[in-house]
């Protein structure tokens, strides 16, 4: 009786926890398990408008950027990530801040000084939640970076909403850095101030100063700004048109303001003789640009699905500010399946953008100006971008190393060329790996 009494209570339990079951919904995990990137670039550069030397003189330069991003599921809808990154360069243009540790300065020869090299060092942290129905996702995140002469924090978060089976995608973020200087000024200037405007004590002791023998930089004072802030507000749409077409849209709106000029780059004038010390021209004065700009960029995207082997991705971009800069950015890329992991695929972008009201070249600004510029970056020239890359792809991690699954592995190679001698080659890779 007893067997029978505790049967009869198993089967009633049993068939009320069904009944309970029934009324739950299934629920996929927005992230199965941990996932961890490691990122890798190699960028080096060369150019004949070094905006450290006034827009004349050599643009050496390499960048080495480590970067691991942990991916970790707090649970079904919390993801928590880590963003963590080092970048290391090498300057033989910043390191002509002070090119005077040299016996024969030149904007042709690269200093061994301090601000030759330096490394950035970031840190972003980012929280996701998604819906039950996974139709709605917002995020946080805070972030921090710091080198020698700057150092930024941020924080800031988005909303996106999924309709129409998912099929319509709409979002909306918003970020806020703000940024402090400490200035760095060209060697020849940082002297002359510190010693009462004249050219007794530090490297006018060293050297003979040829051409304009009466060095004056009467426009130079020290920048009492030192703050730099940055907001921004962001849109975005996407649609599937069809089986083989999806749209995406995009704008943003950002504001800037504070220290918008770079206090080590110098600026010759016209109407001012120049000095010389060696080959290397004493600066005028140092870069000046307005405390504000208005940033407006605008852009889509549409990726059309050939068939099982090709995709057309296609990108544009109009961006304009208030600084007289307007610009155009179009590129295109075409993955080709090899097989069912690997994918090749050969990319090209271009470039064109107006210059800047306040850019001239190397002296062709006159002192009687509020702003000015020789920094090329804000010239006008069209650039041109090719490349290609090749992607691996498991979603099953078959390859493993210790307790991590393999599930992508991405190269690519670029090579970069501007119509004012701007030449750069970029060399990226990562790899994804899902703990098991």
């Amino acid at each position: 009786m007893k067997n029978y009494f505790l049967l009869l209570f198993l089967c009633s339990f049993s068939l009320f926890a069904q009944e309970q079951d029934s009324t739950l919904v299934f629920k996929k995990r927005v992230l199965e398990s941990t996932e961890v990137d490691f990122l890798m670039s190699y960028y080096k550069q060369d150019g004949i408008h070094s905006a450290v030397s006034g827009g004349k003189g050599m643009e050496e330069l390499t960048d080495i950027t480590p970067t691991i991003v942990v991916a970790v599921p707090l649970n079904d809808d919390d993801v928590l990530t880590v963003d963590m990154g080092i970048s290391a360069y090498s300057s033989a243009s910043s390191g002509n801040i002070n090119p005077f540790d040299s016996a024969t300065p030149s904007p042709w020869q690269a200093s061994s000084g301090a601000s030759a090299q330096d490394v950035l060092t970031t840190l972003v942290i980012n929280y996701s939640h998604s819906s039950d129905d996974r139709n709605t996702i917002w995020n946080a995140h805070i972030s921090g970076s710091v080198e020698y002469d700057y150092s930024s924090i941020g924080f800031g978060g988005g909303l996106t909403k999924l309709f129409n089976d998912k099929n319509t995608e709409v979002g909306i973020a918003a970020n806020v850095y703000l940024d402090t200087w400490k200035p760095i000024y060209p060697k020849e200037l940082q002297d002359f101030a510190d010693n009462g405007n004249t050219l007794n004590g530090g490297i006018f002791d060293d050297f003979s100063i040829t051409g304009n023998t009466n060095y004056n930089p009467t426009n130079f004072v020290f920048q009492s700004e030192k703050n730099r802030n940055s907001f921004a507000l962001s849109f975005s749409f996407s649609q599937v048109l069809n089986k083989k077409t999806q749209l995406s849209i995009f704008a943003d709106i950002l504001h800037q303001q504070g220290l918008l000029s770079a206090p080590y780059q110098r600026v010759y004038f016209a109407d001012v003789n120049d000095s010389f010390i060696n080959e290397f021209q004493l600066a005028d004065d140092i870069e000046r640009l307005p405390d504000s700009r208005f940033k407006l960029p605008i852009g889509a995207r549409l990726n059309y699905y050939i068939n099982e082997k090709f995709v057309f991705r296609t990108y544009y971009r109009f961006y304009t500010d208030n600084w007289g800069i307007s610009s155009h950015t179009a590129s295109i890329e075409l993955p080709y399946k090899i097989t069912d992991r690997f994918t090749i695929f050969p990319m090209y972008r271009f470039y064109t953008q107006s210059e800047s009201k306040y850019f001239a070249p190397h002296e062709q600004h006159l002192s009687t100006e509020k702003y000015y510029t020789s920094d090329y970056d804000l010239s006008t020239f069209d650039a041109h971008q090719y490349g290609f890359g090749v992607n691996y792809t498991d979603i099953f991690t078959a390859a493993k190393i210790w307790k991590f699954g393999i599930k992508n592995i991405d190269f690519r190679y670029n090579h970069y060329s501007r119509s004012d001698g701007l030449e750069a080659n970029i060399v990226s890779f990562g790899i994804k790996f899902v703990m098991q």
